[in-house]
């Protein structure tokens, strides 16, 4: 992981107008996202890094707040993933090994949550687990029409 000279890579995020901007979080008020930026991390990663490895161990959570990630399953780029969108919830949730490698197409910064966290940051916002929910439908959709 490369972090940005100036900070620390697990400092809280600042902007909580970053953070109302993505859909994500859309539905909070400003209590609800004070406690997202002090439960999330932020990162930044290099062009190039595997910020998740396929068939190995998760580490948690990620919302992309600038930059693109592919998304690679046995080395075929299966999507991009851009600002708002985010990554590594799967794994966590089932508790599985990541069933593809995400690599960042440049400059990434993004939000992480460790994934032993996951669960209980989503029982305790609801609209984000809809949100999420609503997402993960869509993901299906465009795959089940890919497929077809």
């Amino acid at each position: 992981m490369s972090v940005n000279p100036v900070s620390d890579a697990s400092r809280p995020i600042d902007g909580l107008d970053e953070l109302a901007g993505l859909g994500l979080f859309a539905d909070l008020n400003r209590a609800q996202l004070e406690s997202v930026a002090h439960a999330f991390s932020e990162e930044w990663h290099a062009e190039g890094e595997r910020i998740i490895r396929q068939g190995f161990s998760g580490t948690g959570f990620y919302v992309i707040l600038e930059g693109e990630v592919a998304i690679r399953v046995d080395g075929e780029q299966r999507a991009i993933l851009r600002r708002g969108d985010f990554f590594g919830e799967v794994s966590v949730l089932l508790e599985e090994p990541p069933v593809a490698d995400v690599v960042a197409l440049g400059p990434l910064r993004c939000l992480h949550l460790a994934g032993p966290t996951l669960r209980a940051f989503l029982l305790e916002r609801p609209e984000v687990m809809y949100r999420m929910l609503q997402a993960q439908a869509r993901r299906l959709r465009a795959a089940n029409q890919w497929r077809g």
